[in-house]
Formats: C-alpha cells, sequence, structure tokens
C-alpha cells in the first residue's frame, strides 16, 4: 500500500476481523495477533521509507501502532465477550483509538514528515472521524 495515510484504516479493518474471529472462536486466535502484528511490522517499514524516519521515530511509530492496536483488538475482544452487538459501539472504539494513534504520531514527526502523512489520507482518515463523532453528537 503505497498510501500511508490509510494505515490506520487497514489496521482498522484487521482489528476488526479479529473481534470476528473473537467473537466466533470466544477468544483471540494467537495467528490473529502474528497478522496484525506482521501488519504493523509492514506499515512502519512503509513509514520508514516513505516519511524518512529516523531509527527512534521508527522506534515510537512500532510501539505506537502495536500498542494501540493490541489494545483495541483486546477492547473489541471485551466487547464481544460481553455479547455486545452494538456496530456503533465497535465503531466508538475503534475511532478512539485512531484518534489515540493520530495525536501520538503528530508528537513523533516533524513538520515535514508530519506534512507527508497527512496528504497521504491521514487528514482525510481524522476528518471523517470527526464527522462521525459530530452526527454521533447531535
Amino acid at each position: 500500500m503505497r498510501n500511508t495515510g490509510n494505515l490506520l484504516l487497514v489496521l482498522a479493518m484487521l482489528a476488526f476481523g479479529f473481534s470476528a474471529s473473537a467473537q466466533s472462536q470466544g477468544g483471540v486466535a494467537e495467528d490473529d495477533v502474528k497478522k496484525m502484528l506482521e501488519n504493523v511490522d509492514h506499515q512502519v517499514e512503509q513509514m520508514t521509507r516513505d516519511l524518512d524516519l529516523e531509527d527512534w521515530q521508527v522506534f515510537y511509530v512500532d510501539s505506537i501502532l502495536t500498542a494501540n492496536y493490541l489494545s483495541l483488538q483486546a477492547g473489541f475482544a471485551d466487547l464481544s465477550a460481553k455479547k455486545v452487538s452494538n456496530r456503533d459501539i465497535y465503531q466508538d472504539l475503534q475511532y478512539s483509538k485512531l484518534d489515540e494513534i493520530y495525536y501520538a504520531l503528530e508528537k513523533v514527526f516533524d513538520e515535514s514528515q508530519w506534512a507527508k502523512y497527512l496528504k497521504r489520507g491521514a487528514a482525510k482518515d481524522k476528518k471523517s472521524r470527526e464527522k462521525y463523532f459530530a452526527k454521533k453528537n447531535k
């Protein structure tokens, strides 16, 4: 995937997949976690190339993505275990985690990197999340 702004969307879709898997299996499959971590590694490598990240930035990006997506997956598994079927609750959790990632990455990237990141779709994704929450809070 060339567009690093789509990183959040791809990982969120994976997390939703893990939620469905957790619902059907009553827990989180080890293979699902492994796939998610492999995808995080791939996205970190791509962001490293596309944004010319320094070593310390790579460490933080990897840590941010890994921690937030494991947390998201655990949240989905918890909702699933509680037999929550309202899709909006899952989406609220997903969008909250995506916002956490967005703000954390903003602190790691320099101005030039952040501008590139936003141009590659992150700004559009953020606007979409803001629109979702504004509509929901009406």
